[in-house]
């Protein structure tokens, strides 16, 4: 686990990099916008339900679930114990996602 800890440090800084630059160029293209004299409506969204309480939590419990089976699968096979942990957390993140993305439609349809 030691080792992973440069890769974070690498992910965080690239991440409020990125995030840093994407505010800056969206303040400037609001800005050049109003300058025009462009209505501000442009920025509001429709009305649509908002599942993103539903989602994180769906992603944690995913996470949670690939923790535990990862920690299960260190100890019950000769499995790499990097390999176990991230596979597992990746696969049940991403069947989190999936339900999310299947329940959010459902609402998006329900609404129409």
């Amino acid at each position: 686990m030691e080792t992973l800890l440069p890769v974070f440090v690498l992910i965080v800084i690239f991440g409020f990099t990125y995030a840093t630059i994407y505010i800056l160029v969206r303040k400037k293209e609001r800005m050049a916008l109003l300058e025009k004299g462009v209505d501000a409506s442009i920025w509001l969204t429709p009305n649509k339900p908002s599942v993103q309480g539903v989602r994180f939590g769906l992603l944690f419990i995913g996470v949670a679930i690939g923790i535990l089976l990862g920690a299960t699968l260190v100890e019950t096979t000769s499995l790499n114990e990097e390999a176990a942990y991230f596979s597992m957390i990746f696969m049940f993140g991403g069947i989190g996602l999936v339900i999310t993305h299947f329940i959010e439609r459902k609402e998006i349809n329900k609404t129409k």
